[in-house]
């Protein structure tokens, strides 16, 4: 091919496909893009062609004690589809119009609308009552010029009636009407679709992406495979790692990775690794204290992972801020709550609140499952949830021998056996990292204020339960030693996607890497 190979043919082929991606998102497609879905449209007819009495529910629908002669429900969803935010000045409409959709039902009449759910807390303030453009007149609905961001949405729930004298069976869907200026093909609103996977255009461009991939990964392995360098973050030798059960989950999925990677490298992992914060700390001084490395050097095969900072002393210690980590109170499925004031979490552990049906659970006396002392999770619990109040004293050395008749207060080692306690005692409260929690059927999760452990309720400063999960060395560890390229490892793009699979955020990805909080804290 006149002196040009195969390999730059592809290379600009790999090049030119995720451009020609990019140009269709961000320019072509990713301009302001209005759409609606139609996720719901439900008659009385289409109930009653199944049997039984529940089948025909709607049949029997009233409205202010009136009868519905043929009631229908439609569930409508607003969306910014487009790459670009819609504000109320994008809408195709005159100045003094608030009106920036109508949705129309030829042969129908609109019974009563409700706006069921926001993409966000803030678009409920376009709906409130007497919001001028929020309305519904016989057979339209009209909605509000709403503010969106870019995969913004909003739904629309409305209960309509046939009109009489309307003829056939089936009557036509909603008509919407929309624009925004300056959108794709005119700015008009646009029917979109739910792609489980993507859109047909994206489809045939990821389809030639991985011929591509395909053509570049059989040149590449047709060379020399000693001609191939190491990842820039192996290393040789053991590395051992202790500390946080929290976040053990991450450490045995990275290690994994990372000796697979690194073929030179050993990570060995025991049940007996992972025993707490302060404990896996006490271990790195120790080993520390006993190797005596010299002046200016640290140990470059351990490392040790705590949830929070280390407590005053230890200045050998050095912290490296890893990840935001986030936990949630837990409770046995009897308990018959889900959400509970950060009052009454309070007034729960200093034994003011004794039993659940104190707080509209079921009769069952409260049992409280704790880590035991030099958990990060448990001191996390007492310093940001409860106040820095202690605990109540231990009713119990052992959990199965909690008096479930009456509360108590017992203690386990780690976090699976703190979920095995309180899925298996009635009434029993515990406290876990997010995401062995949510890998349990068997517990449930307890929302704080409302709030469930989410990252966004962090960072809005609405969730109070997190910590920083922190990475220590005993002194500065050689830049070639496995514990400097393990810890690379993590907050390179392998080593973050690990984290956040396990429902931690990685802090290189916050807007202050060091401190590794969120910005509402």
């Amino acid at each position: 091919m006149n002196g040009v190979s195969w390999e730059s043919v592809i290379a600009v082929l790999g090049l030119a496909v995720p451009v020609t991606a990019a140009l269709w998102e961000f320019f072509l497609a990713g301009r302001r893009r209005l759409g609606y879905r139609v996720q719901m449209d439900t008659s009385a007819r289409d109930s009653g062609t199944s049997t039984g009495p529940e089948a025909r529910v709607l049949r029997r629908m009233q409205w202010d004690g009136v009868d519905l002669d043929d009631p229908s429900v439609v569930l409508l969803r607003i969306e910014n589809v487009g790459w670009s935010p819609i504000v109320e000045e994008d809408y195709v409409a005159r100045v003094d119009d608030p009106v920036g959709i109508r949705a129309a039902f030829p042969g129908r009449r609109v019974v009563g609308m409700v706006v069921t759910e926001c993409s966000h807390t803030a678009l409920r303030d376009f709906f409130e009552p007497g919001t001028p453009g929020l309305g519904a007149t016989d057979g339209v609905i009209t909605l509000p010029k709403v503010k969106l961001n870019r995969c913004a949405h909003y739904k629309v729930l409305a209960v309509l009636d046939r009109l009489p004298g309307t003829t056939g069976d089936d009557l036509p869907g909603p008509e919407i009407t929309a624009g925004v200026v300056g959108g794709v093909r005119g700015g008009t609103i646009k029917k979109t679709e739910y792609y489980p996977f993507a859109s047909r255009p994206v489809r045939w461009l990821l389809a030639l992406l991985v011929l591509v991939s395909t053509a570049q990964s059989v040149s590449t392995f047709v060379r020399d495979d000693d001609t191939r360098a190491a990842p820039l973050d192996c290393a040789e030798g053991t590395l051992h790692l202790t500390g946080s059960t929290a976040f053990r989950p991450v450490l045995e999925r990275a290690a994994e990775q990372y000796v697979k990677t690194c073929t030179g490298a050993r990570i060995p992992l025991t049940d007996n690794s992972f025993k707490g914060s302060v404990p896996g700390l006490d271990a790195l001084a120790s080993a520390g204290e006993k190797a005596a490395p010299k002046e200016g050097q640290g140990l470059g095969d351990r490392l040790a992972f705590s949830d929070g900072p280390k407590s005053d002393g230890r200045p050998q210690l050095l912290p490296r801020p890893v990840a935001l980590s986030l936990f949630t109170l837990v409770v046995d499925q009897d308990a018959g709550v889900r959400d509970l004031s950060l009052e009454q979490v309070r007034r729960i552990y200093a034994g003011e609140i004794t039993n659940w049906n104190q707080v509209k659970g079921n009769d069952l006396p409260i049992q409280l499952v704790s880590r035991n002392p030099g958990s990060g999770t448990r001191t996390t619990l007492q310093e940001q949830v409860l106040d820095g109040e202690p605990l109540l004293a231990t009713t119990a050395n052992d959990c199965k021998s909690l008096d479930t008749k009456t509360p108590g207060r017992c203690e386990v080692g780690d976090t699976p056996t703190l979920l095995d306690t309180v899925a298996s005692v009635p009434g029993a409260l515990g406290h876990s990292e997010v995401g062995a929690a949510t890998a349990r059927a068997d517990v449930r999760a307890v929302r704080i204020d409302g709030y469930p452990a989410t990252l966004e309720g962090a960072d809005e400063g609405a969730y109070p339960y997190w910590q920083t999960e922190i990475a220590y060395t005993y002194g500065e560890p050689p830049a070639d030693s496995i514990a400097a390229g393990f810890l690379r490892y993590l907050a390179h793009e392998v080593g973050k996607d690990i984290i956040r699979a396990e429902g931690h955020r990685p802090c290189t990805e916050l807007d202050k890497p060091l401190l590794c909080r969120p910005s509402g804290s």
